[in-house]
């Protein structure tokens, strides 16, 4: 029996595929969106789909690295040496100065140094003797504080890799080098489905037995902190209000994200919807904890283009764990990205005792006689979330195994 055909037993059956499985499944089905030219200054967290090369050297003149005095010298300046002050040049400025031997310029940092210049002396090292006269107060060395042509950047050079994510730092690199356009993937239209009759959103309904909503500020602000926005639903336990959502959103979305009513009970609705609308299931349950009752599955559109759907559990530190690594993975993939999560490694602190299902903790890490430890929270229960107060990291436990403090184990920060 090969590869996908154990999968398929297990997803029709009533064993659950592992968490690697699942990951795998998700990069073996998704296909990567269109790319598009967009502004640098839009381009935060976005996926370069096309890398890019400089077009000219950095710096495009030599340069100044300082404020100071630019001087022209045939040999290593003395202690005492005497120059005659002829100008002063600032930054974005340009002149028709040539220095000759004995000479002087004022000058600030980056400013283009004039023709002429060997040796550029901060002005903490010059003394002036009167409004035309300077001495150097320090030995100097020739091609002191001057920065070349092409000393970072060369004409041509790669400053971002197909693939790369583009970052704040990203973003800064690219624009000193005059690039004001980028080819990236597009980035997915994702639509986020609460579901549930029992969010409240007053102290008072709490005592009908109603709860807070923690998802919905969850998901925000996780999209938010990625540079996007997106469009959240509410939609009570009601089959049919499910379907013509889910049905209008199928059209218009490339990533359907649900909370809650995946599982098997008797107002968990959106599998079958979704699967009477159409859509294939990928697979659904998964053997971890939190989140085993996940649904991964995808509707072609009659364009043939694709939309996903990824069903998280309705507990909030299900749908965290969910976020951070499966929503992650989606998204990721749909830019071009087919890459497993980039696992860290580190010793933990305690012993753990095994489960049968692999476990995903939430845990501090921090760095100890230069090793990288993590150390488990209390409060663990799929339902509880205020330990993400303390939490920096999400630690993967196997299956059915015992964890013995100083042993290696996987984790992602987060």
């Amino acid at each position: 029996m090969n590869y996908h055909s154990k999968l398929n037993t297990c997803i029709s059956g009533q064993n659950l595929i592992s968490v690697d499985q699942a990951l795998n499944l998700i990069l073996d089905t998704i296909q990567p969106l269109d790319i598009e030219n967009i502004n640098l200054s839009d381009a935060l967290s976005r996926y370069l789909a096309k890398s890019v090369y400089s077009k000219v050297n950095l710096p495009f003149f030599p340069q100044s690295s300082v404020d100071g005095y630019a001087l022209y010298c045939d040999s290593n300046i003395e202690v005492g040496t005497k120059f005659k002050l002829i100008g002063e040049i600032r930054a974005g400025q340009t002149t028709e100065l040539k220095l000759q031997t004995g000479q002087a310029v004022r000058i600030f940092t980056g400013a283009k140094i004039p023709e002429g210049t060997t040796t550029v002396a901060a002005q903490e090292m010059v003394q002036h003797v009167d409004s035309k006269n300077i001495i150097v107060l320090e030995n100097l060395e020739l091609h002191t504080n001057i920065r070349d042509i092409g000393e970072e950047i060369s004409a041509g050079e790669c400053l971002g890799r197909q693939g790369d994510k583009l970052s704040i730092g990203g973003i800064a690199a690219l624009s000193m080098a005059g690039i004001h356009q980028v080819t990236v993937y597009k980035y997915p239209k994702v639509v986020v489905v609460i579901t549930g009759d029992e969010v409240s959103e007053s102290v008072l309904d709490l005592a009908s037995g109603k709860i807070f909503d923690a998802n919905s500020p969850l998901i925000y602000t996780w999209f938010s902190q990625r540079n996007q926005q997106v469009t959240i639903h509410h939609v009570e336990d009601n089959k049919e209000d499910l379907k013509v959502l889910l049905n209008n959103l199928s059209q218009n979305y490339d990533l359907i994200l649900t909370t809650g009513g995946v599982s098997v009970g008797d107002y968990d609705f959106i599998r079958p919807v979704a699967l009477d609308l159409g859509f294939k299931q990928i697979f659904w349950k998964v053997k971890q904890k939190p989140g085993k009752p996940m649904l991964f599955a995808e509707f072609k559109k009659a364009n043939q283009s694709a939309c996903y759907l990824l069903g998280l559990p309705g507990n909030p530190a299900a749908v965290y764990v969910g976020m951070q690594i499966y929503t992650e993975c989606l998204l990721s993939s749909l830019q071009g990205q087919k890459t497993q999560p980039k696992w860290f490694q580190a010793e933990i602190c305690h012993d753990l005792v095994g489960d049968t299902r692999e476990r995903f903790l939430r845990m501090v890490a921090h760095f100890e006689q230069a090793k990288l430890t993590v150390k488990s929270l209390n409060k663990q229960h799929s339902h509880m979330i205020s330990n993400l107060m303390q939490a920096n990291c999400i630690v993967r436990i196997p299956p059915n195994t015992n964890v013995a403090a100083g042993q290696l184990v996987q984790g992602i920060f987060i």
